[in-house]
């Protein structure tokens, strides 16, 4: 057991580089098994898919440019399949989060246990069961707060100009911020705190959840590493939560 109570609070990069050492406690490997398998599955015939399509979608995209900024093309060529890579990773990432909900938010209550030693609630198959529709309910909330923010940002690339410019950039920080409330809610939501009070939360240490986020964002673009992400953000979002929330928010201890 590692004990994180009481630490001090510290960086994005710090936690994401705590979830690729947490990820090899002992006896969690049987708990990373599935989430990792369902993000190899997905997220690998995705790419596939989409390095099939780079070569239609990339004209089209770069025909928008409009003729004043066409002697920025050299530039704007990579941003475009930058966002193109960035939308289409943030998409995956959140369907193949959604089939392993379940088996993530067991993956963080059976880490937190190890690093606090606290008991956890009995996680028996069917206590995991009874959870599903809880959990599926809680991805939903998470989905219907990130959509309509997504749809007002992926309009911004049909803009000529901003579209090829400032769209990505607002799109990266909007997917960082994003994703570290995807993974940090595994933990809170496995103490049953509120999805509101949970992002309230999260906006008082908002500099280290944009670092968290931001490195999750661009591991999930490196092919192979990506395969592996999943686990290892809600491992370091787990640490987290025991160091920045769990004092406050915890149900069991």
């Amino acid at each position: 057991m590692v004990s994180y109570t009481g630490t001090a609070p510290r960086s994005g990069l710090y936690y994401f580089s705590q979830g690729w050492k947490l990820l090899s406690q002992p006896g969690l490997k049987r708990f990373v098994l599935l989430p990792l398998l369902v993000n190899i599955l997905l997220m690998g015939g995705a790419f596939w898919w989409l390095f099939t399509r780079l070569d239609v979608w990339i004209p089209q995209l770069m025909a928008s440019v409009p003729d004043w900024l066409q002697w920025l093309s050299y530039l704007l060529w990579p941003v475009a399949v930058l966002s193109i890579l960035l939308v289409f990773g943030y998409f995956f990432s959140t369907v193949a989060n959604w089939i392993a909900a379940p088996f993530n938010g067991l993956l963080a209550e059976q880490l937190e246990a190890r690093l606090t030693g606290a008991t956890p609630p009995d996680t028996g198959i069917f206590s995991i069961m009874k959870d599903v529709p809880r959990i599926m309910k809680r991805e939903w909330q998470k989905f219907v707060w990130y959509l309509p923010r997504a749809v007002v940002l992926l309009l911004l690339y049909f803009i000529p100009g901003i579209g090829q410019t400032v769209a990505p950039v607002l799109w990266f920080l909007f997917s960082a911020w994003m994703l570290a409330i995807q993974y940090c809610d595994y933990p809170f939501d496995n103490h049953k705190v509120p999805f509101k009070t949970m992002r309230v939360a999260l906006r008082q240490q908002k500099v280290t959840n944009m670092q968290f986020g931001a490195l999750v964002n661009l591991f999930t673009l490196v092919p192979v590493l990506n395969f592996v992400i999943m686990p290892v953000a809600v491992c370091g979002a787990t640490a987290m939560w025991v160091d920045c929330y769990r004092n406050q928010h915890a149900l069991w201890k």
